[in-house]
């Protein structure tokens, strides 16, 4: 429930953050920046997770178990920097604060019941969110898989992040 709820609020709030924006060149620069490692974590994340086949163990799910998350939060933290507006950052934290950690929690609970043995031991060694900067290694040597980039239609976030930020410059242009 909480899902269906982070996307259509989110669209509100991006729509909000639009009309508050007061980007400037530099703003939209360094936005970029950090939209780039937001991307690519979100793109790594994705090469390496069969959702609800198994558990991801391998990539980025050797430091963080939700990667996923963390490049969301570094593209929307890319889009409060480039909209260059404190009202735009605090709308960010605020829905960011309202909606992930209940997802992570709702997640979590469905990674237990999906993979009760393998879930206890990752969890024990790998951080929920901020990533730990030694590997778990599980054995797991998946290597990236590009289909599964595709598969999992990681490329929208690529999308999304064009289309913000094509907004972002055409209210430096125009206004």
């Amino acid at each position: 429930m909480i899902y269906r709820w982070r996307v259509r609020s989110g669209l509100f709030v991006f729509l909000a953050i639009i009309v508050l924006a007061r980007p400037t060149w530099r703003s939209i620069v360094s936005g970029l920046d950090v939209c780039a490692f937001g991307l690519l974590i979100r793109a790594w994340a994705s090469g390496h997770i069969k959702k609800e086949k198994e558990l991801a163990m391998s990539g980025p799910y050797q430091f963080t178990r939700n990667p996923l998350y963390l490049g969301n939060f570094f593209l929307g933290l890319s889009i409060a920097i480039g909209a260059n507006s404190w009202w735009c950052a605090g709308l960010f934290a605020a829905y960011f604060l309202i909606f992930y950690p209940p997802v992570i929690r709702e997640e979590r609970e469905r990674m237990k019941r999906l993979f009760p043995k393998q879930y206890e031991e990752y969890k024990k060694r790998v951080p929920m969110f901020f990533p730990s900067l030694t590997p778990f290694s599980s054995g797991h040597g998946l290597k990236f898989s590009r289909a599964l980039y595709l598969k999992n239609k990681e490329y929208r976030a690529l999308i999304g992040s064009l289309v913000a930020y094509g907004i972002l410059i055409a209210k430096v242009l125009l206004f």
